[in-house]
């Protein structure tokens, strides 16, 4: 008797489909547990609010009492985080059932409502992980984003009530490769971080943001019988162009910017299509100099961007440093 080999893939579909949906029905409904929990001790602390040691002491009590049955999951710090949690999302609809309660940890740690606001839309949106989501955080994502644009747009296309409109939106300054394994003091060629970039692929996709996909690498064009080879070729779906990458591990130069045009220039006659919007050029540098860019460029430009990366983790002083810098700049523009 012959079988229908399909069958058996089919029958391991479903098992693996319904063991992934147990252990996320799972992992929601101890969100949920640790939501009332929270909202129970909230509110017994509110009725004994007249003793300021009550909550303290409540908390105490609790935890001596469940943890013998229950075990560590219900440590002191364990039940003040229940509560917070609850201080934090009062309303149990709040609660997504697409997030881990590791995930709520994270987002906890977050005092600013804004930048919480945003890296929890964020979250929903690109289905990051918890691995995912802390690295977004320690990078900084929400600060280096506020570069480039003020803190409304940044929260309405995190929302989804805004689409990006301009590369800037969506383009961060600097690019944080701390994940790409290269030292910052050590030696190494544009091949080196190149390569780096193809083998860490996710991960740069993460860092480049929302809609990106990979095309090519050392794309070669030719030019009246002139060979050229252009580093990176990647395609934005949400502002639907083709984004091409030069990189560059030395302070970028006018002929840099000049060379990138042209890619930009031909992809836009020759690989673009009717419906598709203009090209996007960035050169990925070591070092810049914005003045070069700035006069090197057509005064309207929009599509050439020189980004900085880094090679490490950056610290919250030194992107509010960045920050301010912009401001500054900003500002002394708007004064001339």
């Amino acid at each position: 008797m012959i079988i229908n080999q399909n069958i058996i893939a089919q029958v391991k579909e479903i098992i693996a489909q319904s063991r992934d949906n147990a252990i996320r029905a799972v992992d929601t409904q101890r969100v949920l547990m640790y939501w009332y929990i929270g909202k129970v001790i909230f509110e017994e602390e509110q009725q004994g609010k007249e003793r300021a040691e009550y909550g303290q002491y409540l908390i105490k009590y609790l935890s001596q009492q469940l943890q013998p049955e229950f075990g560590s999951g219900f440590s002191i710090r364990q039940l003040e985080l229940f509560r917070q949690f609850y201080r934090l999302f009062p309303i149990a609809q709040t609660v997504s059932a697409q997030l881990a309660w590791s995930h709520y940890t994270l987002f906890l740690r977050i005092d600013n409502e804004h930048k919480r606001e945003f890296y929890i839309a964020e979250t929903l949106k690109n289905h990051w992980t918890v691995r995912q989501l802390e690295r977004q955080i320690n990078s900084q994502l929400f600060e280096r984003l506020l570069l480039s644009s003020d803190k409304e747009s940044v929260l309405a296309i995190a929302r989804k009530e805004k689409q990006p409109s301009h590369p800037k939106e969506i383009i961060k300054d600097p690019l944080i490769l701390e994940f790409l394994g290269l030292k910052k003091d050590a030696s190494y060629y544009e091949k080196d971080l190149e390569n780096a970039i193809i083998t860490h692929l996710q991960d740069f996709l993460l860092e480049l943001g929302n809609g990106f996909s990979f095309v090519a690498r050392q794309k070669r064009i030719n030019i009246e019988g002139d060979d050229f080879f252009i580093d990176l070729v990647f395609y934005n779906r949400i502002l639907q162009c083709f984004v091409i990458i030069e990189t560059k591990i030395e302070k970028l130069t006018h002929q840099d910017i000049g060379q990138l045009q042209m890619y930009v220039n031909y992809y836009d006659r020759t690989e673009k299509l009717p419906h598709e919007n203009n090209t996007i050029g960035i050169l990925l540098c070591a070092d810049k100099n914005d003045a070069v860019v700035k006069f090197t460029l057509p005064e309207n430009n929009e599509n050439i961007i020189a980004s900085k990366y880094q090679l490490y983790l950056p610290s919250e002083e030194q992107l509010i440093e960045e920050i301010k810098k912009e401001i500054d700049r900003i500002n002394n523009k708007e004064y001339v």
